[in-house]
């Protein structure tokens, strides 16, 4: 299988991100290796800060792209997260993280994608991205989204 590398989101033929989420999570655990021998002599906002400059960031970068990826291809990433999340609250892998995401206000990497596309798609519908998307907003619906991100929420009643 071949791939191409652009933008730093590497493509593999048959568009499975697998090889793009690998090099997501090999930069990010790599990350956190790094950040664990320095977390126990900062205080709890400087590690948070490093955790997102470091890790949140690799995770966010083009993670629109993997809209639609396998669930099993997305939990590697929710993996780095919940690293992440582990090493700025000190909590043991033995105890549940959804709580531990929750007070750290962070979204599961599943809803982060949603959540940027349905940015995108309403900065487009108003009019504030330079993006060529705008010019299909006449057809009524941009391809390859779902329905709650095609149209705007004053559109749909119509």
């Amino acid at each position: 299988m071949s791939t191409v590398r652009d933008l730093g989101v590497v493509i593999d033929s048959r568009l499975t991100m697998a090889d793009h989420i690998t090099a997501v999570c090999r930069s990010g655990y790599y990350q956190l290796r790094q950040l664990r021998c320095v977390v126990q002599s900062l205080t709890p906002e400087a590690a948070m800060t490093l955790v997102h400059s470091f890790v949140s960031t690799r995770l966010d970068y083009c993670n629109s792209v993997l809209y639609g990826v396998a669930d099993n291809q997305l939990q590697r990433l929710q993996s780095v997260q919940n690293a992440a999340a582990r090493l700025v609250t000190g909590t043991r892998r033995s105890e549940h993280i959804t709580p531990v995401l929750q007070s750290l206000h962070w979204l599961p990497v599943r809803q982060r994608i949603v959540y940027k596309l349905a940015t995108l798609i309403h900065r487009v519908h108003a009019n504030k991205s330079p993006l060529k998307i705008w010019e299909n907003r006449e057809r009524g619906r941009i391809q390859g989204l779902p329905k709650f991100l095609k149209y705007p929420y004053y559109l749909r009643n119509a």
